[in-house]
């Protein structure tokens, strides 16, 4: 029999990363690769190399990461979510699947990633917000944070906004979108702090979350941050903020991988 030429998948991947070493392949850790391509292997009869759009780090969660896999199986390319979610553990799940369009490359291809911090406001922990919101004690002002968000927007360098161990070649980024709300749930206010942006340094997210709640808590103001932007140092923006308040919303490429 004929060997077919191996089918480049695409899938939707969702995941809490309360449990995960990061999303990454590591030696001797539980990463969201290691267990979709544990689970891959299973369903495609040979070993399956799953890239992901991006990295995610240990304990930030995804509503949208985008993966691709190469390989051949007879489950056709829109049920092959449905079958691997049958296998995969609670905290992973593939909710889409389909064939690739020619040429598709999900890490290179992308053009735009959009990210939600999310943190409450009390003075104890709430069981029903505390996996994916960080509990602040103090309330910042919406009008604060919102006030700054132009200056973040736009291309700038963002040197002073990332992570010790960034391995970027530049430092350099546009945010096309930087949003705050506020609402109120299950009696406690909650802020969302959405940022899209053509690519996000290591920790940058959780930096930027942690200036804008400085600045709402006059700790900082615009000043602090445009000085950041010009200097590469964070002295005034507060610290990075934890891991399990961030999820990654949605992958962008141009166009719809999934149909509409």
């Amino acid at each position: 029999a004929l060997l077919r030429p191996a089918m480049r998948y695409v899938f939707l991947i969702a995941y809490d990363g309360t449990h995960f070493a990061g999303s990454q392949r590591q030696k001797n850790a539980r990463t969201v690769q290691g267990v979709l391509e544990e689970t891959a292997a299973g369903i495609f009869g040979a070993p399956v190399r799953i890239a992901l759009s991006g990295r995610t780090d240990a304990g930030v969660h995804a509503a949208g990461q985008i993966g691709q896999a190469d390989g051949d199986t007879a489950v056709p390319p829109g049920k092959l979510a449905e079958v691997m979610s049958r296998h995969l553990p609670d905290d992973v799940k593939m909710l889409k699947s389909a064939a690739a369009p020619e040429g598709f490359d999900c890490t290179r291809a992308v053009r735009q990633k959009t990210y939600c911090y999310r943190f409450y406001c009390s003075r104890t922990e709430h069981p029903l917000l505390s996996r994916y919101a960080v509990r602040l004690e103090r309330e910042p002002e919406l009008g604060r944070m919102r006030a700054v968000c132009p200056l973040i927007e736009g291309e700038h360098d963002f040197a002073a906004f990332r992570a010790t161990g960034s391995s970027a070649r530049t430092t350099v980024r546009t945010v096309f979108s930087l949003l705050v709300d506020r609402r109120t749930v299950y009696g406690v206010p909650v802020y969302e702090i959405r940022v899209t942006g053509n690519g996000f340094l290591y920790n940058m997210v959780r930096i930027l979350a942690g200036g804008l709640y400085a600045v709402g808590c006059g700790i900082a103001d615009g000043k602090d941050i445009l000085s950041a932007f010009e200097t590469g140092e964070r002295a005034k923006l507060y610290r990075t903020l934890p891991a399990a308040g961030l999820t990654l919303e949605h992958v962008d490429y141009g166009f719809p991988l999934f149909g509409i």
